[in-house]
C-alpha cells in the first residue's frame, strides 16, 4: 500500500534546473576558457577556480549535493579515526613486501626455466 517514497526525503522539484544550471555554467567556463586562450594563463585560471566555485556552490544547494557534502563530512571524520602505522612499521612491512615479491619472482623465474627446458627437449 505505501511506497518507499514515503520514507525518503522529498527531492526539491527544481533540483533539474540547478543541474542544468551547473552543467552551462562548467560548459561556459570550458568555452570561455578556449574562446580566449590568446589572455594571460594566470587570469584564465582565476576564472575558471571562480566558476567551479560557482557550480560546486549551486551543486551543494540540490538534494544530492546535500548527500555527497554529508559523505564528505562523515569520510573526513572517519579518516581522523584511523590508526596509521608508525615509521618503524611502514618500513618493516615494505621489506618484507619487497622479500616476498624477490622469492616468488625466483620461484616463477625457476618454474619458467624448467618448462623452456622441457619443452625444448619436446619439441627437439
Amino acid at each position: 500500500m505505501s511506497s518507499s517514497t514515503n520514507t525518503e526525503t522529498p527531492q526539491p522539484v527544481l533540483d533539474w534546473l540547478k543541474w542544468l544550471a551547473v552543467v552551462l555554467i562548467v560548459g561556459g567556463g570550458i568555452y570561455g576558457n578556449w574562446y580566449y586562450q590568446d589572455q594571460s594563463l594566470l587570469n584564465r585560471v582565476v576564472a575558471i577556480v571562480v566558476i567551479a566555485a560557482i557550480a560546486v556552490l549551486i551543486a551543494a544547494q540540490t538534494a544530492r549535493g546535500r548527500e555527497t557534502w554529508a559523505l564528505i563530512r562523515e569520510a573526513r571524520t572517519e579518516i581522523r579515526r584511523v590508526i596509521w602505522p608508525t615509521r618503524q612499521e611502514t618500513t618493516q612491512t615494505t621489506f618484507v613486501v619487497l622479500a616476498l615479491v624477490l622469492v616468488f619472482s625466483l620461484i616463477l623465474w625457476g618454474l619458467d626455466s624448467m618448462l623452456s627446458l622441457f619443452v625444448s627437449s619436446v619439441i627437439g
